[in-house]
């Protein structure tokens, strides 16, 4: 499975709206508003790098609100559950 964050732009009166269309796009596993630079942080998983440009470039920057876009692919997943979930199926050995 591939991993992409994508940080979003939006015009700040349709933060809401652009959120909630981009969540219902099939791919988007979830949408975050947050403080900072970016108005919204979606991520995105699929099989294929290919499928990447159908959620992200025909669809999330075409939503209603969205200014811009800028894509991350994750190379890897750190966190203590994957790390847990590796140790019990004896892969840290």
């Amino acid at each position: 499975m591939i991993t992409a964050i994508v940080l979003i732009n939006t015009e700040a009166s349709l933060i809401p709206e652009a959120a909630q269309a981009i969540a219902d796009i099939p791919g988007i596993e979830a949408v975050y508003s947050v403080t900072g630079e970016v108005d919204l942080i979606a991520v995105a998983k699929v099989r294929r790098h290919e499928d990447l440009a159908g959620i992200i470039a025909d669809q999330v920057s075409k939503t209603p609100g969205v200014v811009t876009t800028q894509t991350f692919i994750a190379f890897q997943t750190y966190s203590q559950r994957d790390l847990d979930e590796a140790y019990d199926l004896g892969l840290g050995d």
